[in-house]
C-alpha cells in the first residue's frame, strides 16, 4: 500500500511449502525448505518475464486495461486487495485475466479510519478459511493509527487463526507492517503461520533486529523503487537473501487513477537497476529468480 492517501474501492485457484530453518532458506534455489522448480536457478526465464508481488489493480481506473495490457508484456500481477468486499469484486473483474492473481485484503488503513470494522474482519476471515492468497493484511502503528492498534490487532489476528486453522498448500500472505513489524511477527509466531504459509513483507520498514527476526522465520521480501530511494531501504534490500527477494510496484500512488501496464513494468524494471547496482548478483540473475520466485508462489 503506498505511504500516500488513497480512497477505497480473491482468488482464483492459482504453491510453496511450509517453512523450515533459517539454514535451508538460505540456500540458494530453497525456499521454506523445498527446492524451487528447475528454471528458479537454471537461468531459464518462467512464462512471465516480471511478477509485481504487491499492486493494486483492482484501484485503477482502467484496471482491465492494464491487465490485459499486462498479460501481453508478460507480467503477472499480485492484485492485493483492502477488504473483504473488495476482494469478492477483483475477482470477479479479474477472473479472465491469467496473469492476474487475487488476494483477500483487509488493510488496517481501513480499519483505523472506519472504512472497515468488525464485519469486515468476520468476511476476512471466513473468505480467508478458503483462499490460498492473502493480502493485503497487517498493521500500521504510524500516527493517530496507533489509536486502533487494539482493532488492528483483532482483524490480523482473525485473519491468521483463520489460516492456521484451515490450512491450504502453498498459502501466501502479503504482509503491510507500518511501525509494527515486531508486532506482525507475534502474531504471525503466535498462530504458527511461518510453518504453515510464505510470509511476505512487502515494503519493509522495521528496524534491523526485525528483519533479522523475520529471516529467522523464514519470511521473504518484495521491494519497490520508493523503498530503495532511501538508504536504510537500499541496505535492508542488499541484505535480504537472493532465494528471498520479490519485487513489486505497490501502484497506484492515489487509487482511481489511471496508469499503464507499461508504467508497472518500467517501475519493476527500475527496480531490478538498483538492486543490481547494490547486490553481487547480476542483473539478469536478479531478475530471472524474482520472477521465478514469483511464479512458484502465486502459480499451483
Amino acid at each position: 500500500m503506498t505511504r500516500e492517501m488513497m480512497t477505497p474501492q480473491a482468488e482464483p485457484p492459482h504453491s510453496v511449502g511450509a517453512a523450515a530453518s533459517d539454514a535451508a532458506c538460505e540456500t540458494p534455489g530453497v525456499i521454506n525448505g523445498a527446492a524451487l522448480s528447475d528454471h528458479a536457478i537454471g537461468g531459464v526465464r518462467p512464462p512471465w518475464r516480471l511478477v509485481d508481488m504487491h499492486c493494486h489493480p483492482d484501484q485503477l481506473a482502467n484496471g482491465d486495461e492494464v491487465a490485459r495490457d499486462a498479460e501481453r508484456l508478460g507480467i503477472a500481477l499480485f492484485c492485493t486487495t483492502v477488504s473483504p468486499a473488495d476482494a469478492l469484486e477483483a475477482r470477479e473483474r479479474f477472473n479472465a485475466a491469467p496473469n492476474v492473481f487475487v488476494g483477500v485484503g483487509l488493510h488496517p488503513w481501513w480499519l483505523a479510519d472506519g472504512r472497515c470494522d468488525e464485519s469486515d474482519i468476520e468476511s476476512a476471515a471466513r473468505l480467508a478459511a478458503t483462499s490460498r492468497l492473502i493480502g493485503e493484511v497487517g498493521l500500521d502503528f504510524n500516527g493517530a493509527r496507533a489509536e486502533t492498534a487494539a482493532l488492528q490487532e483483532r482483524g490480523l489476528s482473525a485473519i491468521l487463526q483463520s489460516c492456521a486453522k484451515h490450512p491450504l498448500p502453498g498459502r501466501v500472505l502479503s504482509l503491510h507492517a507500518g511501525k509494527a513489524a515486531g508486532r506482525v511477527l507475534d502474531l504471525l509466531e503466535e498462530c504458527n503461520i511461518p510453518a504453515r504459509c510464505s510470509c511476505v513483507f512487502h515494503w519493509f520498514s522495521g528496524t534491523s533486529d526485525e528483519l533479522a527476526r523475520a529471516r529467522h522465520v523464514s519470511c521473504l521480501f518484495s521491494v519497490n523503487e520508493r523503498m530503495l530511494a532511501s538508504k536504510r531501504g537500499r541496505e535492508y534490500a542488499r541484505q535480504i537473501p537472493l532465494e528471498r527477494l520479490l519485487i513489486e510496484t505497490d501502484a497506484p500512488r492515489t487509487f482511481g487513477q489511471r496508469s499503464s501496464a507499461a508504467a508497472l513494468g518500467s517501475s519493476l524494471e527500475r527496480t531490478l537497476d538498483t538492486l543490481a547496482g547494490i547486490r553481487p548478483e547480476s542483473r539478469d540473475r536478479i531478475a530471472d529468480q524474482a520472477a521465478a520466485l514469483g511464479m512458484d508462489l502465486l502459480s499451483p
